[in-house]
């Protein structure tokens, strides 16, 4: 761990102990490695690969996290339009341009931490990051386990299946291969609603998007936004049904009980509706993969309306 993140750790947890004292208490606490990344706040990862270690560590608050100079967003590596690992060291995406934001706004640098779908909860618990922007769907579920922002981003279900043999309705997938991702709202959904379904799992979405591909699977069940994504740029597929499911939305979470850090999100969110902030996002990020198949009206939320 960087010193100047174990001191700051250290003043935090140990107060007043002597220094002795403190450099030992902080050496036992604090042996993941250094992910303390080396760029801005312009998408920096913070590790390599969604199970990458990070040091755990209480909720902070705004306050804290302007002292300690940086803050901890965990994102998806593998999911464009809304997160994806370019290069080595650089995250894209219309996630990463609001993380950026929370960022600037806080006057602190961005450190992001990939994550996979069913590590969002735990990272958060484990206070490995601050904040998870990672297409999270506020459910009930989620919502017992960590407190959401309100919300920035609104999603339905979508199915993507061969452009030669479409799936156009939600009748058809009870005699199909499904395919998803593990830990999702899909997986949630599908388990309640329809267990007889034939479902294979996937840790990542790139695993997901390759069994498809590779004919592991005639289905694939997704966000509504990534199923469209996918098949504007891959048009051997189709998005044979555009929206079935829930209706959902998309928000920022924090660790459950950081009432400070969600409500400092939630005032910013105010205030970047105020400029029409996440339109601006979608046309940069969203727009050049969507073209016409969804408009910005469809997918936004402004200020953080319910």
């Amino acid at each position: 761990m960087a010193i100047a993140q174990t001191s700051r750790i250290r003043r935090r947890v140990l107060g007043g102990l002597s220094a002795l004292a403190a450099l030992t208490m902080a050496l036992t606490g604090c042996s993941s490695p250094d992910l303390s990344g080396s760029g801005d706040s312009a998408g920096t990862a913070a590790g390599s690969g969604a199970g990458a270690e990070s040091a755990t560590v209480g909720a902070r608050t705004p306050e804290q996290i302007k002292e300690a100079g940086s803050i901890r967003i965990g994102t998806f590596a593998d999911k464009a339009p809304f997160g994806s690992l370019v290069g080595k060291n650089t995250y894209e995406g219309y996630d990463i341009v609001y993380g950026d934001r929370l960022g600037k706004d806080l006057g602190v640098k961005v450190e992001w931490v990939p994550v996979d779908a069913s590590s969002r909860v735990e990272f958060l618990k484990s206070g490995k990051v601050d904040v998870i922007l990672a297409n999270f769907t506020v459910t009930p579920e989620r919502a017992a386990q960590v407190d959401f922002a309100n919300p920035y981003m609104k999603v339905s279900f979508g199915a993507v299946s061969s452009a030669k043999e479409p799936v156009r309705s939600e009748a058809e997938l009870a005699n199909k291969n499904i395919i998803i991702v593990k830990g999702t709202s899909q997986d949630a959904w599908i388990t309640a609603n329809h267990p007889e379904w034939k479902v294979t799992k996937y840790e990542q979405y790139t695993e997901a998007t390759n069994a498809l591909t590779d004919g592991r699977g005639d289905v694939w069940i997704t966000d509504n936004t990534e199923a469209l994504a996918f098949t504007e740029q891959n048009k051997d597929f189709v998005t044979g049904i555009a929206s079935f499911g829930e209706e959902s939305t998309i928000a920022a979470a924090v660790q459950q009980g950081n009432t400070e850090l969600r409500d400092w999100i939630n005032n910013n969110l105010v205030d970047l509706g105020k400029e029409n902030f996440f339109h601006k996002d979608f046309e940069q990020t969203l727009a050049p993969v969507y073209g016409t198949a969804i408009s910005p009206d469809e997918l936004v939320i402004e200020g953080g309306a319910r």
